[in-house]
């Protein structure tokens, strides 16, 4: 069985590599309909090697899907203001850092499950300013379509992600009230947090795996 929450974070590692060489910047719907098809192209290719050795599969995420987020926007968010604001320049980097690998630690297994059982994206919409939506739905194994729909920002002229919403569970804020949580459990100790970030990651995926109506049949 896997989770409306793990099949929609696979689906969102599944759609950002960057492919950094590009001539010019694609669109966002176009760079998410485009690096769709290139993934789990790559994901096919070599699914039993990256089931051999899980580790080699989180290298690869990171090189291709980190380029492409904003981890520095969503770590902000994460964090708030009232947090992000004493943190050092060396402590922020480190949780950008500790973001993205809980995300492929934890979700990267629920990626090796996907048997391409159907992914399409929506009609593009107004791209003319700098923040649009890019719209999504996935096909469970049992025929259930789940929506999804990704934040993308421009920044320095490329669209960068920097939410998600899987059928109807917001991420960015999860993990801001996972945050704060953290913080009041450790005394607001910011090191203790960052360091352990991983681990709230997965509560969190429980606590959301674990809710009635939550589950994939």
């Amino acid at each position: 069985m896997i989770s409306t929450l793990r099949r929609g974070l696979l689906v969102m590692l599944a759609v950002f590599p960057l492919v950094s060489h590009a001539a010019a910047a694609p669109s966002a719907h176009d760079l998410v309909q485009d690096t769709t098809n290139r993934m789990l192209a790559d994901l096919a290719a070599n699914k039993e090697k990256y089931k051999q050795d899980p580790q080699d599969f989180y290298t690869a995420l990171d090189n291709i899907v980190g380029p492409v987020v904003d981890a520095e926007g969503i770590s902000k968010s994460i964090m708030t203001v009232k947090y992000s604001r004493k943190a050092t320049p060396a402590q922020m980097k480190t949780f950008e850092e500790n973001f993205k690998k809980g995300l492929f630690q934890f979700y990267g297994n629920a990626l090796l499950e996907y048997n391409n059982q159907g992914i399409t994206v929506d009609p593009a919409k107004d791209e003319s300013g700098d923040r649009t939506s890019v719209g999504m739905t996935v096909k469970g194994s049992s025929g259930a379509i789940y929506p999804v729909s990704y934040t993308l920002e421009k920044i320095n002229g490329e669209w960068k992600l920097r939410n998600v919403i899987i059928n109807g569970i917001n991420i960015g804020k999860l993990f801001r009230d996972q945050f704060a949580d953290a913080m009041q459990r450790n005394g607001n100790d910011l090191d203790k947090t960052i360091n352990g970030w991983a681990g709230e990651v997965a509560k969190a995926k429980e606590a959301t795996d674990n809710k009635p109506g939550q589950s994939a049949q």
